[in-house]
């Protein structure tokens, strides 16, 4: 009964010590459109130069490890890192709950994105699917 309670004991001080490994995470891909108008990209790209402080702060809350976006003219891809099986659905609304500026963040931003070919009338993000990886072991 010692040797239990003295183990449980030690693996709860590495936890709140600091003690414990990193966290694992993977990387996800997203795709969507903006509106194909030039003055709608270079207002989209404006926004993101300077992202607003409280969107971070909600990303950053919600448990992002990394989100980075790449565009090819009016194409957008989004690669975030996040927790090993986090649920992307609860992040958005953690992120979005964090300051009332979030979601005006997202409205604004909604503003400018369509969805690529054969996504639904109104979807605009949908998750790209790896399929192929090369890596130098």
């Amino acid at each position: 009964m010692m040797k239990s309670i003295l183990l449980v004991s030690f693996a709860a001080c590495l936890l709140s010590c600091g003690g414990s490994k990193e966290m694992k995470t993977e990387e996800k891909v997203f795709v969507v459109n903006i509106v194909p108008e030039e003055k709608k990209l270079q207002e989209y790209l404006h926004y993101h130069r300077q992202v607003w402080p409280e969107v971070e702060a909600g990303f950053r809350k919600a448990g992002y490890k990394k989100i980075s976006l790449y565009r090819y003219q009016y194409l957008l891809v989004m690669k975030i890192e996040v927790p090993v099986g986090a649920d992307l659905g609860q992040m958005g609304k953690t992120a979005e709950a964090y300051s009332p500026r979030c979601a005006e963040w997202n409205r604004l931003m909604a503003g400018y994105q369509v969805g690529v070919p054969g996504t639904a009338q109104g979807q605009t993000w949908v998750e790209a699917v790896p399929f192929y990886e090369f890596r130098k072991e």
